[in-house]
């Protein structure tokens, strides 16, 4: 599980961007996000956790939820 921070929503498309701790950075769509985190909420600067998985495009982040620590 990677921890990062959400960077920039794109809400009227349905994606965005999380900078990991790390200084990496992943693009996720909003199937990505789960319900408890709500993607029509998020603002930017939340703290989030994600799984990283491949995609045709490079990496990308799956699973994101609102971080637990």
């Amino acid at each position: 599980m990677t921890t990062g921070t959400v960077k920039k929503v794109v809400s009227d498309r349905g994606f965005g961007f999380i900078t990991a701790e790390d200084g990496k950075e992943y693009f996720f769509h909003r199937s990505a996000v789960e319900q408890s985190l709500d993607f029509d909420r998020l603002a930017g600067g939340e703290k989030v956790q994600f799984e990283v998985e491949p995609s045709p495009r490079g990496p990308r982040a799956a699973h994101v939820r609102e971080a637990t620590e």
